[in-house]
């Protein structure tokens, strides 16, 4: 295979940046891309085949983009240029982090940093509804909160309305003390938490207090019109078809909806429907409503968290119809039947 000879533009004051910490991004790159890359009379010259050497150019040129626009650059930001440059995806992650949603209490820019995490933020703003479906990680939830305190300290809704469905995660918890609000607090926190660092607690608490924000579970919102409101209902998957219904008819006039949730972290009895599910197929086709599917590539957690979400969905598509483990309710019942029997062997 014969090698050529690309020279990146990395001005040298962004050198160390795109390197990283003891060379770490730039020794990543050549492994990933099988490529070597020189330093020499100010210029980054990449030696490898002609696709891996262009790939490898475009990934140093993207990341001196992005830390020219002040970005500090982690992992996740390499290991995206890469995917983009071996996929040959047109655009660049520096174009995707200037599109800034709101700050931090802190001052930290609130931006998406994939492309499906673009198209995401997008839809939200031109539909009504959207639907984020993907997997853990993926920003659904963190994002759908920044448009709705961006469009809250905007005023284009006079109040923000979070919900979620009240249910264990796979275990009972029993009889939980205090009041009715500490007992749902818990099922209720991740929302908080979002809040707080999106907003701020004292923010928070002023506007709370005022009813002008408002998170509860999922069971309140029954019998409610909700105008004028930007209303997020969170875990999707954990609803059923009866409860999804009922939230989606809540919607009042000037409101928006984000609806977000992961189809392979179900808390729902076996073999039941998710509402989820049942409002995919059903309103697919209205124009008006957006379903917007992130995947393990738009994960921004650790980059650990995007090979464990791949491990599984590797895993989910060799055996489709194991669940948890349990053996389909044809064989779940004979087996009862069988240790029922009389003068069943124990031995």
């Amino acid at each position: 295979m014969a090698l050529v000879e690309k020279v990146a533009k990395v001005p040298e004051e962004l050198e160390g940046q795109v390197f990283g910490q003891f060379d770490a991004w730039l020794k990543k790159i050549e492994r990933t891309l099988n490529v070597t890359v020189i330093a020499r009379d100010s210029e980054l010259r990449v030696i490898g085949s002609e696709s891996a050497a262009e790939g490898a150019k475009r990934v140093l040129e993207d990341l001196a983009a992005l830390a020219g626009q002040g970005s500090v650059i982690t992992e996740q930001n390499v290991n995206y240029a890469l995917s983009l440059a071996m996929e040959k995806t047109d655009g660049s992650i520096a174009q995707i982090d200037r599109e800034i949603i709101c700050h931090t209490a802190a001052g930290k820019p609130v931006s998406p940093k994939t492309f499906g995490q673009k198209n995401y933020v997008e839809a939200i703003r031109s539909h009504m509804i959207t639907f984020g479906i993907g997997p853990a990680g993926t920003g659904k939830t963190y994002l759908a909160m920044a448009a709705a305190i961006t469009a809250f300290k905007n005023e284009e809704v006079s109040r923000i309305i979070m919900t979620r469905p009240a249910i264990e995660a796979g275990e009972k918890l029993g009889f939980l003390p205090g009041d009715l609000q500490s007992k749902i607090d818990p099922y209720l926190r991740p929302l908080y938490d979002a809040l707080y660092q999106i907003m701020g607690p004292d923010s928070y608490q002023k506007n709370a207090e005022k009813g002008l924000i408002e998170v509860a579970p999922l069971a309140y919102m029954r019998g409610r019109t909700l105008d004028n409101a930007f209303i997020i209902l969170d875990e999707a998957q954990n609803t059923t078809p009866a409860q999804m219904k009922m939230f989606l008819t809540r919607v009042g006039f000037g409101s928006k909806v984000i609806v977000t949730g992961d189809l392979t972290q179900k808390d729902l009895p076996f073999e039941s429907r998710s509402g989820l599910e049942v409002a995919v197929e059903v309103l697919s086709k209205i124009d008006e409503i957006a379903f917007c599917r992130l995947t393990s590539k738009d994960v921004v957690r650790h980059p650990l968290v995007q090979k464990i979400v791949q491990a599984y969905e590797t895993y989910e598509k060799k055996y489709p119809a194991k669940e948890e483990g349990r053996p389909h309710s044809g064989r779940r019942n004979q087996l009862e039947r069988s240790r029922r029997m009389p003068g069943r062997d124990r031995g």
